[in-house]
C-alpha cells in the first residue's frame, strides 16, 4: 500500500501544478464547465508534461516526489542500481499494459514475492526502500 500512497502524493502534486495552469489558460468558468475543447495544449499539459516529469524524476532521482517522501526508489531488478534510461522509458509505457486489464498489472504487486507490478517486470525494475 505504500506505493499507492506515493502515487496519491504524486497525483496531488500534479493537480497543484496542472489545475492553476489550466485555470490561467482557460479561465475558471470554462474549466469548471468542462468545455475546454481538449485541444493539443490541453493534451500537452495534462498528459505529455506529467509523463516527461515522471520520467525525468525516475532518471535523475530513481523516484517521484511521492516515493522520495516515503523513502522508496526504483532500481534495476538484476543489479539493484539506478534504472537505465531505457528502463525508465519502458517502465512508463508499460504502465499502459498494467492499466488496460482492469488495473490487474498494478494489483499484481500485492501477490508478487518481489512486489513487482507488470510495468516493473516488463522494464526489469523493482521498487525498494531506501
Amino acid at each position: 500500500w505504500i506505493r499507492v500512497i506515493a502515487s496519491m502524493i504524486d497525483s496531488i502534486l500534479f493537480m497543484l501544478l496542472i489545475i492553476p495552469l489550466m485555470m490561467w489558460i482557460y479561465g475558471t468558468d470554462k474549466l469548471l464547465s468542462g468545455q475546454t475543447g481538449g485541444g493539443v495544449l490541453e493534451i500537452l499539459i495534462t498528459s505529455v508534461m506529467p509523463a516527461i516529469v515522471v520520467m525525468i524524476f525516475w532518471a535523475y532521482r530513481a523516484a517521484t516526489p511521492g516515493k522520495i517522501i516515503l523513502h522508496l526508489k526504483i532500481a534495476d531488478a538484476r543489479t539493484g542500481e539506478a534504472p537505465s534510461t531505457g528502463q525508465v522509458i519502458g517502465r512508463y509505457f508499460a504502465y499502459f499494459a498494467a492499466i488496460i486489464p482492469f488495473l490487474l498489472g498494478f494489483l499484481w504487486v500485492a501477490f508478487d514475492r518481489r512486489k513487482q507490478g507488470w510495468h516493473d517486470k516488463l522494464a526489469g525494475t523493482l521498487v525498494v526502500r531506501t
